[in-house]
């Protein structure tokens, strides 16, 4: 497939073109003129469409789980061959596990929806990139910032649910008297550049870079034709398959301390 070409671009024709050219009328223009949207160059909806395509496969996923476990029978006895339940229930299962050596059982079960929706987006979105003329959605700053500021929103709000207003005293410090208004005030100013910048930003930042990088070294071998015969390209893939998961665990654990450090009592 020729540079710069992917199957969406291939397969929609015209109306790729047609998309990405309203697409920037919903875009910022970056320059003033109402037409320059990001340095001169277009905004690409190749990570709009990836996720697209991502969401429909997780919803069809979902409906096939969901029919399988309304069979009683079948739902109660583990299946002999890997199906997509047994698939899927060992990616929640396996996320659960995480979520409650982390933050209890309890807090597992309620915050599981959340993170295990992230879990499978991202780990999807990911092994996209695995697949020649498509390219990972997740490789978009875009896209990682948007799971990045649902994680933030969910951390402050619920945050503020478990505590009520006494959850903006924990920005503040361990140390709240009248003669210590200096220190308040300098972790106040840390707590605060920390929940806003930092952790949203190690969240997308991070996973974006790795992904952008696991792509470009797929497809550089991709071109080396000469080493195709060694099997070469296997190892590579391989390589990019682990990427794609340690990346997802990656996320989906930071995700979940931070939620964790947000709800939890100063006794525990």
């Amino acid at each position: 497939m020729p540079h710069g070409m992917s199957w969406f671009r291939l397969l929609m024709g015209s109306l790729y073109a047609k998309i990405e050219h309203w697409a920037g009328f919903l875009s910022w223009p970056v320059n003033g003129d109402g037409k320059t949207w990001i340095a001169g160059e277009h905004v690409g909806i190749e990570h709009v469409l990836g996720a697209l395509a991502v969401a429909t496969v997780l919803l069809l996923l979902g409906l096939i789980t969901r029919i399988s476990l309304r069979r009683r029978e079948q739902s109660l006895l583990p299946e002999e061959r890997l199906s997509t339940r047994t698939f899927m229930e060992l990616l929640v299962g396996a996320t659960y596990g995480m979520m409650r050596d982390i933050m209890g059982a309890k807090a597992a079960r309620f915050f599981l929806p959340l993170i295990g929706t992230c879990a499978l987006f991202i780990l999807f979105s990911n092994l996209m990139g695995l697949i020649p003329g498509f390219s990972p959605p997740t490789d978009s700053l875009n896209t990682t910032l948007a799971c990045a500021a649902v994680v933030f929103i969910a951390t402050q709000v619920f945050g503020l649910v478990e505590h009520g207003m006494g959850y903006l005293a924990h920005f503040l410090g361990p140390i709240r008297k009248w003669y210590a208004l200096p220190l308040m005030l300098m972790m106040l100013a840390i707590e605060v550049f920390s929940h806003v910048l930092v952790r949203p930003g190690s969240l997308s930042v991070r996973l974006m870079a790795n992904m952008t990088a696991d792509h470009m070294v797929l497809g550089t071998f991709h071109s080396l034709n000469p080493f195709t015969a060694f099997g070469l390209p296997v190892l590579v893939y391989m390589l990019g398959t682990l990427v794609c998961v340690v990346q997802t665990l990656v996320f989906c654990l930071l995700s979940t301390t931070y939620i964790a450090m947000a709800i939890q009592h100063e006794e525990h």
